[in-house]
């Protein structure tokens, strides 16, 4: 994993047998005059570009021209909010160059926060249009934020792209990627990924290795058309080139890694959701199926008790009473004293508690009626979704099925038209 990374104005070819990662160290002399290379230049400007644009759009805008378009330095913040997610200073709005300086040096500034060195970059080259300094600031952030997070076996974030990138296509034949330049220009490698991930967007087995310009313009369109990946180079720009230049190569790559790792990553965790949206709806469904049986057991036991228990009680309190108004009526007919029950068994007391019953009686089995009816309200509910899932599935199955015929395929205008209808 790279954790610090340095750049030059320079764009040196190192030899590939260097142990160390070329985009880290400062670029030695002899690779100066290879930095002029037109064609290398020119596929640097098309693919980062595209790639600053892609995820500019993501905030309403884009760029036509790398070297003018980041100039006030204005785009260049908000390419960096937006591939960071997090907030720069508020940039400066008038128009002279000391506010397009000041907004670049935030821009720098807040690379440099990210633990990146950079070495010989300044604001006044970018505000100034300097074309090898931009795309030297460009491949940085590029480095940064879209290729040093790539971890594959604690190797280096490029060592570690090309493993990814080797072990998803080492079944196809005639595909073997060992670098980021020559190994793509017959484009089976673009087309080899995007069927390992997505095998009903190329039919690979009917490839031809020799059309390389059909290869590669079949990739780009597909990833473009289908994988939210823009065409971030040209097919006769990779062929027509003896060595497609390196920096541009592995900016489109990180994207298919980006596509299809963040999709894989993303499938497991849909799966545990899934798992745990299934073990709480089982959950509930347990919940429910004790909740009816206990609700119902719970009002057959009031009703017992209002048909057995309740009418002994009744019969025990009215002879109670009975007994009670005897022996006054006798004490009082033998010029006796009246009886005083103690404290709480006092008739009246009898009648405030049966009283207090009643109304606990009737409050329990309100309760009991209502619960029962939200329970069949729930069931009600239960069996009309399972009625418009069922709908739903059978008019999913249908359509999958008639999309599956692509009997559009060879209809003509008037036919497609009464399939839509």
């Amino acid at each position: 994993m790279m954790t610090q990374v340095e750049t030059t104005v320079q764009y040196n070819n190192l030899d590939n047998g260097q142990q160390e990662d070329e985009y880290m160290i400062p670029e030695d002399e002899r690779g100066r005059d290879l930095l002029l290379d037109p064609a290398w230049e020119k596929q640097q400007r098309k693919t980062f570009t595209a790639w600053c644009s892609s995820h500019l759009r993501k905030a309403g805008t884009q760029i036509e021209n790398i070297d003018e378009d980041f100039r006030n330095g204005l785009k260049l913040m908000l390419l960096l909010e937006v591939i960071s997610g997090e907030r720069l200073p508020k940039p400066d709005r008038g128009k002279l160059h000391l506010h397009k300086i000041a907004n670049v040096n935030k821009a720098l500034d807040f690379v440099a926060c990210k633990g990146v060195k950079l070495v010989s970059i300044g604001a006044e080259e970018i505000v100034d249009g300097n074309v090898k300094m931009t795309l030297g600031m460009i491949w940085t952030i590029i480095l940064r934020f879209a290729i040093q997070e790539i971890s594959v076996e604690e190797t280096s974030a490029k060592d570690a792209l090309l493993l990814w990138y080797q072990r998803k296509t080492a079944p196809y034949r005639n595909v073997n990627v060992q670098n980021f330049h020559v190994s793509w220009k017959d484009g089976l490698a673009f087309c080899a990924l995007i069927h390992r991930h997505r095998p009903d967007l190329i039919d690979f087995s009917k490839l031809n290795k020799d059309d390389r310009i059909g290869n590669l313009n079949l990739a780009l369109e597909v990833a473009e058309k289908h994988l939210d990946i823009p065409k971030m180079m040209g097919a006769e720009d990779l062929v027509n080139t003896a060595r497609p230049d390196e920096r541009a190569v592995m900016t489109y790559v990180s994207c298919y890694y980006h596509a299809f790792a963040g999709a894989q990553k993303a499938e497991p965790a849909a799966n545990r959701i899934c798992k745990v949206l299934g073990v709480n709806q089982e959950n509930e469904k347990l919940m429910e199926e004790y909740e009816r049986p206990a609700s119902e057991r719970k009002l057959e036991d009031f009703r017992d008790y209002q048909r057995m228990q309740k009418p002994l009680k009744v019969q025990e309190k009215c002879q109670l009473e009975i007994s009670f108004n005897t022996l006054q009526t006798k004490l009082r007919i033998s010029s006796r004293p009246a009886f005083m029950p103690s404290e709480g068994k006092m008739v009246s007391d009898i009648a405030s508690a049966w009283q207090s019953l009643e109304q606990v009686e009737k409050s329990y089995e309100e309760w009991l009626f209502n619960e029962i009816r939200r329970l069949e309200r729930l069931d009600h509910l239960t069996e009309k979704f399972r009625q418009k899932a069922s709908t739903h599935e059978i008019w999913a199955y249908d359509k999958e099925h008639i999309l599956s015929q692509k009997d559009y395929e060879s209809a003509s205008l008037t036919d497609v038209r009464a399939l839509l209808r």
